[in-house]
């Protein structure tokens, strides 16, 4: 399952820098642009469910009880 969250954290990063080179070049339409903001909350939840699963594997704890919080979660995070 980690390798699989990995595998669309990657899926992802690249889609990001693709729309945000044409975000910085002002290439980007509406849509991209959303685009990139709900991307990027995906980002952060793959990321988060991620630390989770290893945290509870530190843990000796139930990785599978890991889950994706709500956006609101993950993107109140400070960093």
């Amino acid at each position: 399952m980690d390798d699989a969250i990995a595998n669309r954290i990657n899926e992802l990063v690249e889609q990001e820098h693709q729309l945000r080179e044409q975000h910085v070049s002002g290439e980007a339409t509406d849509d991209e642009r959303s685009r990139l903001s709900a991307l990027e909350v995906e980002l952060d939840q793959c990321w988060d469910l991620l630390r989770q699963r290893r945290a509870r594997r530190e843990a000796h704890q139930d990785v599978d009880q890991a889950a994706v919080r709500p956006a609101g979660t993950v993107e109140g995070y400070k960093q």
